[in-house]
């Protein structure tokens, strides 16, 4: 693996020595999906969108009911999958989709179901329950409950990526993992069972197979189901009455042990393919002849999976984030969600660490991550080319795991970063009308372009996943201590340590930076009440100084009208006094153009610039620019930003000055994840400097 400390171990050591404790009970606690009401200018009339518009064009074509893409091979009727082992067929070789369409099924329940606890809807919520009657027949069909529709229609013997299979590309782990998912949010979501007792089912299965001798040695190739385990273990913990409810059997630790296993076995195996020396045909060979099972590697033994999937050294000996973007991101979100619950130093230590060197080194201005097509992998340190890779499901999985550090550590400069992922990187992923997607998410082309669908339609289940549990995200809390993460408007009931607090929160975020909260406690009560303050607002683009940027103007806050002091402690404005019923506090945040420059060991950005304003990065596009390509950044020029209610659904739009060829021009730049709603048009979001 690239980039590894020499003397991993003792390194490893030594960074947990300078850890500190573990997550104790000092983690956030979050507020449900549920509890949560969204009234926002940005936000509604998205989730309206995604909810049902998004939601049914996502199972059309699943499903296999539209057309429109039919002939170029994109589009399947997965269902059908289900059926066919439902129905008894087994290695029968054709299989609708790749290995993984399973795993996509499940991720689009999970989004969907949490979009259904927003805005209820009773036609997506029957397509639902139709599909998980499919799924759990197909399950009926196996005495032990195993389920997994390409293994079982094309290479049945081969169960889990055993006795010669690649788990590499059949994915039997990761598809599981999100059925597992898929079980816990739909239950949370509607209180409905069946597909919780698959998910479960298909749990305990793997409990019993997979673990320390005499059970099997078998992690996951493709990261995600390690956070799945840690959520049902989560439920039942929470919920053990639940277990009467499916009619299972339920040991809930046991799933949270299963999680540990994957995560500290990741590293030891056979110590072979050498996937970089061999090359990934060779690798393959090797691992379906079985040489893996061969004597002199031991009873216990398995393949590396390689740097690809994070697999050829322990994850606590790891000093940079290597491998497949996607996986490496959903690894470390399983890792910091196993620290939450088991407050192990080593998980919470290898989950900062690595986060330093993705964020501080590895990430784009975006918060997109994966800089190489080859792999869809993480390039080396300060690697960050305007024709990066940076798929739409690398940056869902990096603002997943910015998410879980900052509940794991209540510091704000995680979120920070979540924030930066999901308004720039996340949301460039769906179209304004909702039925068009990416995957790939250069910062500068002539050639990228939205699509309907695609053979490999990962990203808009991915998609779905975060933005449908974003409201919980808003709030967190701790004891008698709240925190407002998010700047959205929102109601919900914090239930505080010393009595419910109900927060009301207004705000015509992104695009102005007055934020208004409404506090009452019913009664008056000492509370500690956090704000987030963006690092941006402070001056801070990157908590490491990969990019950098200032503002002007500094954050203002108020209570009641009367201003006070900005008293700023991991991130938070902290405002500790008595509340009482009714009261308010305003922040100002300061809603500017700011410039932003790449560190000069990032070499491919120096002498260039990006634009930004508020939490947003913005584009140039050619519908605004005619002389897009040739143009410079007069960054000494004043810009302005105003808001343009006819454009592109509503955008904030920043105007200035250039050169290109010579002569003065002016610009208009309009944000990242608005690009391409206007046709196929060239951008650039990084421009020269004008010297």
């Amino acid at each position: 693996m690239k980039k590894l400390c020499a003397m991993a171990a003792t390194v490893a050591a030594l960074m947990l020595a300078s850890c500190g404790g573990g997550a104790g009970d000092g983690s956030l606690k979050l507020v449900d999906n549920k509890d949560v009401v969204v009234d926002d200018q940005f936000w509604s009339p998205r989730y309206m969108q995604w909810a049902t518009v998004t939601a049914s064009d996502v199972l059309n074509k699943f499903e296999g009911r539209n057309v429109a893409d039919k002939q170029e091979g994109h589009m399947y009727s997965v269902v059908e999958n289900f059926d066919s082992v439902a129905a008894g067929k087994r290695d029968i070789g054709k299989h609708a989709g790749f290995p993984w369409f399973d795993g996509l099924i499940y991720e689009s329940i999970r989004g969907i179901s949490d979009l259904l606890a927003l805005h209820p809807n009773q036609e997506i919520e029957a397509r639902l329950d139709d599909i998980i009657a499919h799924i759990e027949t197909a399950q009926e069909s196996e005495p032990d409950g195993f389920l997994n529709t390409y293994t079982q229609l094309v290479e049945n013997s081969h169960r889990w990526g055993e006795n010669g299979g690649l788990l590499r590309w059949m994915h039997d782990v990761y598809n599981s993992g999100m059925m597992v998912e898929a079980g816990v949010h739909y239950y949370n979501a509607t209180g409905k069972t069946t597909m919780l007792r698959v998910a479960t089912r298909q749990a305990n299965l793997m409990c019993s197979y997979m673990g320390e001798l005499p059970k099997h040695n078998v992690v996951p190739a493709h990261s995600g189901p390690e956070e799945a385990m840690v959520k049902l273990y989560r439920l039942y913990k929470d919920h053990p009455e639940l277990a009467s409810k499916v009619g299972l059997s339920v040991d809930a630790d046991e799933y949270l042990r299963l999680a540990e296993f994957w995560i500290e076995n990741r590293g030891h195996h056979c110590g072979l393919p050498l996937w970089g020396t061999w090359g990934n045909g060779e690798a393959e060979k090797w691992i379906k002849e079985n040489h893996y099972a061969e004597e002199q590697y031991g009873e216990h033994s398995r393949p590396s999976f390689g740097d690809y999937a994070q697999d050829s050294i322990p994850v606590f000996e790891q000093c940079t984030i290597e491998g497949h973007a996607v996986r490496a991101t959903l690894l470390m979100t399983g890792v910091v969600a196993a620290a939450i619950e088991n407050h192990d130093t080593s998980y919470v230590s290898a989950g900062k660490r690595l986060w330093d060197n993705m964020v501080g080194r590895r990430m784009f201005v975006t918060g997109g991550v994966g800089a190489v097509h080859f792999d869809e992998k993480f390039g080396e340190d300060y690697f960050l080319p305007t024709d990066a890779y940076l798929e739409t499901c690398a940056a869902v999985g990096a603002a997943f795991y910015s998410q879980k550090l900052n509940q794991l550590t209540a510091d704000a400069r995680y979120f920070d970063e979540f924030e930066r992922s999901l308004y720039n990187n996340v949301l460039t992923g769906i179209s304004l009308e909702g039925t068009k997607y990416t995957y790939q998410n250069p910062l500068n082309s002539d050639t990228h372009s939205r699509w309907e669908w695609h053979e490999c339609p990962c990203c808009p289940p991915m998609f779905l996943k975060l933005v449908s549990v974003v409201p919980s995200f808003i709030y967190a809390y701790r004891g008698n201590d709240v925190y407002v993460n998010m700047f959205i408007g929102s109601r919900t009931s914090i239930p505080a340590k010393s009595g419910a607090v109900t927060i009301t929160q207004s705000t015509d975020y992104p695009w102005h930076g007055h934020v208004k909260i409404n506090v009452d406690c019913g009664v008056t009560r000492q509370m500690a009440l956090h704000v987030r303050i963006p690092g941006w607002a402070q001056s801070v683009e990157n908590p490491f100084g990969l990019y950098n940027s200032a503002v002007s103007s500094a954050v203002k806050l108020s209570v009641n009208g009367k201003a006070i002091a900005v008293n700023i402690v991991d991130g938070y404005a902290v405002i500790n006094r008595e509340w009482c019923a009714d009261d308010v506090l305003e922040m100002e945040l300061p809603m500017e153009p700011r410039v932003i420059t790449a560190n000069e060991q990032v070499k491919q950005l120096n002498g260039m610039c990006a634009l930004a304003c508020g939490p947003i990065i913005y584009s140039l596009e050619k519908s605004d620019n005619a002389e897009v390509a040739s143009l410079a950044i007069d960054t000494t020029a004043p810009m302005s930003v105003r808001f343009e209610p006819n454009m592109l659904g509503g955008v904030n739009v920043i105007k200035g000055t250039g050169v290109a060829d010579g002569k003065s021009a002016e610009f208009t730049a309009i944000p990242y994840f608005a690009l391409g709603n206007r046709g196929h048009e060239p951008y650039r979001t990084w421009l020269p400097i004008k010297q």
